[in-house]
């Protein structure tokens, strides 16, 4: 995609959160490179300040926590943690792996009081602090497995967990991931957000590294995905119009679940969901069949001629693929889904965002800190607890706002 049709791509990303905002919606976005975020902050409504939770890798305050092993239901949590980790690290990830990870998180969760991820690498390698966790393990397939760990030789036992342990080494080794994904308990309630608050994930690639992006945006995917499904509890006529828009889709949907599945799982929730990729190279087969066939609504940049000829297929005969490889500058061809049928393609312009607001991003910086324990990074530790010792006292309850968003919902 040329770099001015990738700018405007960003725009549109931009104008889509920005709408959701001014119309009370929850939102959600994960941006890998940096710039949307920013693009949005200091776009954003004054009224909207009080409803932001921020993820920022670049900021040298401590960001809100999301703990994936904190709350929710525990099989699904461990599931989705397990298919994260393994789906980022395929090529380093085998069975055992698997198996390892699973027993350690279900083993943890099994405790009183809140248990991170940082608490992985103790439990497998400190065997004092192993003994403490397992002694009241009362379900006989963990007790089974820890039986199984016990008896390995110290060298068997390092060759089975090394993988997972290097894993988790370079991405608890980072003082934001540390503190956003291992801080002890989650400040962050991903229900209120859906319903009125609006969660902004700035994980340059830059900044963390390619592999500790797509840990960290994948798990608040997951997450996010946990609360979605989680409106299953709330009537059909309460649930309130959400979005989740992701950048660079492909690096962040690592659940175990097919991705038809969830975007028609989505509709049914009352979300939607904005998949931004470049070209069709960079989605593994299953990803883009499952997006070509459910995700309703598309809109495609200029395409390069082979991408064209297969994206076509949506379009034909209105706009042929040639028309899709010589689109101009900052024009787009749509197919879209309008009051529940399908309309014909057509093309557009983009326009570009609204100038900044002077201000605005420090401002909404600085009230998306005050809904967070503000301390410097790097000035704290790990405690080594116990995970059934008590919990650090300093949790944010609330999405700051987020109960206090318009209620308007979209068409």
């Amino acid at each position: 995609m040329p770099r001015r049709d990738r700018l405007r791509q960003i725009d549109l990303a931009g104008t889509i959160v920005l709408a959701d905002a001014e119309a009370g919606r929850g939102t959600v976005l994960i941006d890998p490179k940096g710039d949307l975020v920013t693009d949005v902050l200091s776009r954003l409504p004054r009224s909207a300040a009080d409803r932001v939770v921020l993820f920022d890798a670049d900021s040298k305050v401590r960001p809100p926590c999301l703990n994936p092993l904190d709350g929710g239901e525990t099989d699904l949590m461990v599931d989705n943690l397990v298919s994260v980790f393994r789906r980022v690290y395929s090529a380093f990830w085998g069975p055992r792996t698997d198996d390892v990870m699973r027993a350690a998180c279900l083993t943890l969760r099994s405790q009183e009081g809140v248990a991170t991820l940082a608490d992985l690498p103790k439990l497998l390698a400190d065997e004092a602090f192993r003994s403490r966790v397992t002694a009241g393990i009362t379900d006989p397939v963990l007790r089974g497995f820890w039986s199984w760990y016990e008896e390995l030789t110290d060298s068997a036992r390092s060759q089975v967990i090394s993988p997972l342990m290097n894993k988790l080494r370079a991405f608890l080794l980072r003082p934001f991931v540390r503190a956003a994904i291992a801080g002890g308990h989650s400040t962050v309630d991903l229900d209120q957000v859906l319903d009125g608050g609006i969660c902004l994930v700035r994980i340059p690639k830059g900044s963390l590294g390619e592999e500790t992006t797509r840990l960290v945006g994948s798990l608040v995917v997951a997450r996010t995905w946990q609360a979605i499904t989680g409106r299953a509890r709330i009537p059909q006529r309460r649930r309130r119009d959400a979005s989740l828009v992701i950048d660079e889709c492909h690096n962040f949907l690592n659940l175990p679940y097919p991705i038809e599945d969830m975007l028609a799982e989505a509709r049914g929730f009352r979300t939607s969901m904005t998949l931004a990729h470049q070209h069709l190279g960079q989605l593994p087969r299953e990803l883009r069949e499952g997006i070509s066939t459910n995700a309703r609504s598309k809109i495609f940049f200029n395409a390069s001629p082979e991408d064209a000829r297969e994206l076509a297929r949506h379009t034909a005969p209105r706009l042929s693929d040639h028309d899709l490889a010589h689109l101009g500058a900052y024009h787009a061809a749509a197919r879209l889904v309008l009051n529940g049928e399908e309309a014909q393609p057509f093309t557009l312009r983009t326009l570009p965002l609204p100038p900044p607001v002077p201000g605005r991003a420090r401002a909404i910086r600085a009230a998306a800190r005050r809904a967070t324990p503000v301390t410097r990074l790097g000035t704290t530790r790990l405690s080594g607890r116990s995970p059934g010792s008590a919990a650090p006292a300093n949790r944010t309850e609330r999405v700051t706002g987020a109960h206090s968003a318009d209620p308007r919902r979209r068409s």
